[in-house]
């Protein structure tokens, strides 16, 4: 099955927040578990964005895009109702794509990830959870394992890096950590991703 590729010079409207919504009830309602929500989608494509020594838009779209709904049905039965309704879901999340490489490009302060606020004790105190965001990025480095590496042993990039790995990855270590600490964790991530662009636009 083909895909269109990812191509910088397209649409690069963002979605609206309804627009937002409609993509993470697409992606809910489909019969399958593997499907990824809204914030894993919005950590995945960073980190598709980010992967070292590679463009995001040589890379054929049936390499990334069917991971976001949890494959094309083979063998299982394929996931979408119709055809209509996969350009509807891929289109969606090629324009939240775009958007999120503008914003670094062009307004890079003004961009925020999507992550899960919860209400604290009272009702002054807000925790951001970025673990479903940083679990769709660990997607985006399993592609590319060999890639990764460096970046995460590196002396300067495996500090941006570590808030995803102990939030998204199963022995991460903050699945018993306090609201606080994940609270910290997942708002470290921002400028970490902002800092990771930089040096992407540098190789």
């Amino acid at each position: 099955m083909q895909y269109p590729q990812y191509n910088p010079a397209s649409d690069n409207r963002p979605l609206s927040d309804d627009e937002i919504n409609d993509l993470d009830e697409l992606l809910a309602a489909l019969p399958t578990d593997a499907a990824m929500n809204v914030e894993a989608l919005d950590g995945y494509l960073a980190g598709l964005l980010l992967t070292p020594g590679r463009r995001l838009a040589d890379l054929p779209g049936e390499a990334w895009l069917p991971l976001i709904w949890g494959g094309d049905g083979e063998p299982d039965p394929a996931p979408f109702a119709s055809g209509k309704q996969r350009k509807k879901v891929t289109l969606l999340v090629l324009r939240h794509l775009h958007s999120i490489a503008t914003a670094w490009a062009e307004r890079p302060q003004a961009w925020e990830p999507i992550f899960s606020f919860a209400e604290g004790e009272d009702e002054d105190t807000e925790y951001a959870d970025a673990e479903d965001w940083a679990a769709g990025f660990l997607v985006a480095v399993s592609l590319a394992p060999e890639a990764w590496g460096p970046r995460f042993d590196g002396e300067a990039t495996a500090p941006l890096l570590a808030p995803i790995a102990a939030l998204g990855a199963e022995d991460g270590g903050l699945a018993d950590a306090t609201a606080a600490e994940r609270d910290a964790a997942s708002r470290a991530i921002p400028d970490a991703m902002l800092a990771l662009w930089a040096l992407h636009q540098k190789a």
